[in-house]
């Protein structure tokens, strides 16, 4: 596996976990103001957004910050996931259009070259 592949797996695994905060929060936001379960996943929280800022200083030393955020925008479909799994919520036509749009934008971006701009 070349070492830009690897750089793009890590990339979308960060992005998954950063994603995953929206879990916590949304179960912290049904649990008493301050109570021990509150601040248990406020702190869960706090631990993946530490997680995911280091993570992400790793990756912008392999690729352009513009490459990295087009890409940020998958954390859209990782919502649309962990709602259905997590949260049983319906999956609507309009955001699986939407989470489509998402990716082909990521896919388009990556394929025009522009991944490629002022990284040096």
């Amino acid at each position: 596996m070349n070492k830009k592949l690897k750089v793009y797996l890590f990339l979308h695994l960060l992005l998954m976990v950063y994603s995953a905060n929206s879990i916590l929060s949304k179960l912290a936001a049904q649990q008493t103001f301050l109570s021990w379960p509150f601040l248990l996943l406020y702190a869960g929280v706090v631990a993946l957004l530490g997680v995911y800022a280091l993570g992400w200083q790793q990756v912008l030393r392999h690729i352009p910050l513009s490459a990295a955020y087009a890409n940020k925008a998958v954390t859209v479909v990782w919502g649309c996931v962990w709602g259905l799994l997590v949260f049983r919520e319906q999956l609507s036509a309009g955001k699986l259009a939407g989470g489509a749009l998402v990716l082909a934008g990521i896919v388009l971006y990556g394929l025009s070259g522009g991944e490629e701009e002022g990284h040096g």
